[in-house]
């Protein structure tokens, strides 16, 4: 955590051209509403009533609006669009809302029921979130006891479906993954009459929800908000089936792409953030204001609201138009809002140049509330960042968590996998990418920590996660089907991450950085599996990578390569020698091995580099496929004085690096560094204590 002191002002000229800019944008953003008759106006008047009923609209589509990104065209096949009227009541930490939601049937069969997550319910004492978060553990509380501040809900009081009428009777929950008849984040409709290929359907909705305290990256504490996986949200045709899965504790989120209309409305001192771009807001005569948003050619929609909220706002040039960086900060953290804006910039910049444009018009940056589970969390072009009020300079956790979480823009936000099925496929695809931008950003070995000669990498950090929990379970495991939650953070996160940047040292950083863009270009917008990033990586490489996938990807196999001993002895060991206290002649001739040895069964091909006292260096290639290997006999006149495996340490799956390297007599170096280590913090220790004390 850090200490900052210094808060810098911005020139009054970038206020005057960011002013300039919002205004304009905001003229424009009207204009166009006007233009697309904005479907978010057409909902009912903003009276807070669950029975409102919506204007009935002419023939139904999605809109081709592009407000919201820099294209004069859609960039997604736009499968639903969610118009949204919601109320949010700060005493009750609740929203009373209605929502109309198209959707196009573009699944090429008839469809004659529609299962939708309700998210909320999750955080219910016998439902599957939290009968598993007890169980395995969770990032966010242990539930030893059950209090009501955790209780959430989400409740749909009336469903219309356009034509067919009030459907309500025929709604009915189901679990499709564990049969557990108390959990309710699913809900699933049949409809009367069937929507044939290629027609649209529209849905009117009047729900309430009941946050939590903070659980989950959702919900309130105190007076902040976090509006997460809120509303009633139908699940994805995928595959030729509905993909509609509970919500499980080591679950995320998994929706189709569209455009997205919502009019927010808060008590009138709250400052708010959401996905898309704001285009109006009103106040209203009861001490409200309601916010009205668009979002183009995204799967969710988030929001917060905080009345202490302090806002930044600056501009970012990318490749396809201005995005509009708004950041909203804690005020006991605003001396870091510069950190904030400047590892957001520099994500952006990494990003774009090496995996693909950024499209969005705007970027939403949050510092929650201090001791809230809000923190490190992605939304379509919002997410939120975790920092604490003493953060050093050199201790970069904010700067993780941000990068991070920019990150899960692209392979979260515009990828979008099936993060049920291949949790991996974002948040592991995401801690590699991770690992690359901050290496390229605070430097390979300093990326987490660069403090009074401490040092932490990223990649350091990922490699030890993994090998916490490495032979448990498959990187390619359904998200809810890992061992526990810590199974699932080493693997999903710190294995993924190890995996992909071993990858890099068979196939080439350089061909590495351009199948990861040939990806991201290619699968924008488009859902792929696993094996559409595979074939990508093979494809661009020119290799056939099976021998590794099979391994590292679909199998729970774990590496530990071993130098298993070293020896030297004079070719003339046998002669009688005059005196036991004679020394080798520097001309002795020596006969050397070095014997390696495979301990666990990831067979890969490894180097190992044979030094030898005259200076001299051998490198000599392993298959790995036995369970051991002898090289020599090297005749020199010289002896080995060390081996090591992979000395370039492109293996970063390894799980023991200890005994990748030994040397034929102990080396007093180590052992001295280690004392010194161990001095600075006793004294450091011992001087903290002393001041305690005082």
């Amino acid at each position: 955590m850090r200490i900052f002191w210094i808060i810098v002002l911005v020139p009054l000229i970038s206020v005057i051209a960011i002013s300039l800019a919002v205004h304009k944008q905001a003229a424009k953003a009207a204009s166009d509403q006007k233009t697309h008759a904005a479907p978010a106006a057409r909902t009912a008047a903003a009276n807070g009533s669950a029975d409102a009923t919506m204007e009935e609209t002419g023939p139904l589509t999605i809109p081709d609006t592009t407000l919201a990104i820099n294209s004069d065209k859609p960039m997604s096949e736009r499968v639903v669009h969610y118009e949204i009227d919601a109320h949010y009541d700060g005493k009750t930490h609740a929203v009373t809302a209605n929502e109309v939601l198209t959707y196009h049937n573009l699944t090429g069969q008839t469809l004659d029921h529609f299962p939708f997550h309700l998210y909320q319910n999750a955080f219910q004492p016998n439902a599957t979130w939290v009968r598993e978060a007890k169980i395995e553990g969770s990032r966010d509380t242990a539930y030893d006891k059950w209090e009501e501040k955790e209780y959430g809900s989400e409740t749909i009081n009336k469903i219309e479906v356009v034509g067919q009428g009030d459907l309500t009777a025929q709604l009915h929950y189901i679990q499709p993954d564990d049969g557990n008849k108390d959990d309710k984040t699913v809900i699933d409709l049949p409809v009367t009459k069937p929507i044939p290929a290629g027609a649209f359907v529209q849905f009117k909705i009047a729900f309430q929800t009941k946050f939590p305290e903070t659980q989950a990256r959702s919900g309130w504490k105190r007076d902040f908000v976090l509006g997460g996986q809120w509303f009633p949200k139908v699940g994805v045709w995928w595959h030729g089936a509905w993909n509609c899965h509970q919500y499980h504790a080591t679950t995320e989120f998994f929706a189709d792409f569209g455009v997205y209309d919502v009019k927010l409305t808060l008590p009138h001192d709250e400052v708010a953030g959401a996905s898309g771009v704001k285009v109006g807001e009103v106040s209203n005569p009861d001490g409200t204001r309601t916010l009205i948003y668009h979002g183009d050619d995204i799967h969710d929609f988030a929001w917060t609201a905080s009345p202490r909220y302090k806002v930044r706002e600056a501009v970012y040039q990318a490749q396809m138009g201005p995005v509009q960086m708004r950041i909203l900060m804690q005020p006991a953290h605003w001396s870091q809002v510069d950190r904030h804006e400047k590892i957001l910039r520099e994500s952006l910049q990494h990003f774009e140049s090496w995996y693909g444009p950024y499209p969005y018009k705007t970027i939403t940056l949050v510092d929650p509330e201090p001791d809230s589970a809000a923190g490190g969390m992605e939304y379509p072009t919002f997410i939120t960042g975790e920092t604490s009020w003493f953060m050093p300079d050199g201790f970069y956790f904010p700067e993780v968590v941000i990068e991070h979480e920019f990150g899960h823009q692209y392979w979260y936000g515009m990828v979008a996998t099936n993060e049920f099925e291949d949790a991996w496929m974002d948040e592991g695809i995401n801690s590699y990418t991770e690992v690359k931008v901050l290496d390229s950003i605070l430097g390979r070995d300093t990326s987490m920590i660069n403090l009074a000669g401490i040092t932490l990498s990223e990649r350091g950090e990922q490699r030890l996660t993994y090998n916490l929990t490495a032979d448990l379970d498959p990187i390619a495991e359904k998200a809810y089907d890992y061992y526990d939650f810590n199974s699932y953070d080493g693997i999903t996160y710190g294995k993924t991450a190890s995996v992909l940047l071993t990858l890099e040292g068979i196939i080439g950083e350089d061909t590495m950085q351009k199948a990861m863009h040939v990806y991201f270009m290619r699968y924008r917008f488009a859902h792929p599996t696993k094996e559409d990033f595979l074939k990508t990586i093979e494809e661009v490489s020119g290799k056939n990578l099976r021998w590794y996938f099979n391994q590292a990807i679909y199998g729970s196999q774990v590496m530990d390569y071993k130098v298993l001993k070293i020896e030297s002895y004079p070719a003339n060991w046998y002669e009688e020698k005059k005196s036991s206290l004679q020394k080798p002649d520097k001309n002795t001739t020596y006969g050397s091995f070095v014997w390696l040895q495979r301990k666990e069964d990831f067979v890969m091909p490894v180097d190992v580099e044979i030094k030898f006292d005259n200076g001299e260096k051998v490198r000599e290639h392993w298959d790995g496929e036995s369970r051991w290997v002898k090289f020599g006999p090297y005749e020199k006149k010289a002896k080995v004085v060390s081996a090591e495996i992979d000395p370039d340490h492109t293996i970063q799956i390894d799980r023991n690096d200890f005994n990748n390297s030994d040397r034929d007599e102990p080396h007093p170096k180590a052992t001295r560094k280690l004392e010194n280590y161990f001095m600075f913090i006793s004294q450091w220790a011992g001087q903290a204590l002393a001041w305690w004390g005082v």
